[in-house]
């Protein structure tokens, strides 16, 4: 975690809509070093060709150790049409990057796992609370605000807007 804490009581900004993305790989063999670190090298030049498009959707991301197996990013994207044509957009680094993995895939028998889950969450259905924290997660991506304007408990910032 990097950045200052901010003092006090805060919440992520974004009251709308939010797509929320986790996407990860699981190495099954360590020794499998030609299944596994391509997929791992293939997500850095995904992430900075998305950060240097500010109308890719994407908001922002925290990558995050799941042990020493497991490493996955949750991202954030300001809708579900702009994730899925990112995935799907022949001129990005995405589809040459899947096409690689799924043939690694095939010839690796098992030595690498993937998975992604896809969170389409609507706007009154999430909420955030930081307290003594540099911006982070949601709030990382959207901005945060002090928790008053958002409502003080929970139940305030989980109204229907």
């Amino acid at each position: 975690m990097s950045g200052k804490p901010i003092e006090g009581r805060m919440t992520a900004a974004s009251e709308g809509e939010v797509v929320v993305f986790h996407i990860g790989m699981r190495i099954n063999s360590f020794a499998a070093v030609r299944s596994w670190w391509p997929v791992a090298k293939a997500m850095g030049p995904m992430l900075a060709e998305l950060a240097r498009d500010k109308d890719s959707g994407l908001l922002g991301y925290k990558s995050l150790l799941g042990g020493v197996r497991e490493v996955y990013l949750v991202q954030y994207w300001e809708s579900k049409e702009k994730l899925l044509a990112y995935a799907a957009a022949p001129d990005k680094n995405h589809r040459p990057a899947w096409a690689a993995f799924n043939r690694r895939l095939r010839e690796g028998k098992g030595k690498v796992g993937f998975w992604h889950e896809t969170y389409i969450v609507p706007a009154g259905s999430h909420e955030s609370i930081y307290m003594n924290m540099p911006e982070f997660g949601l709030g990382k991506a959207t901005g945060v605000v002090p928790v008053g304007r958002r409502g003080d408990r929970a139940a305030d910032r989980l109204r229907t807007s």
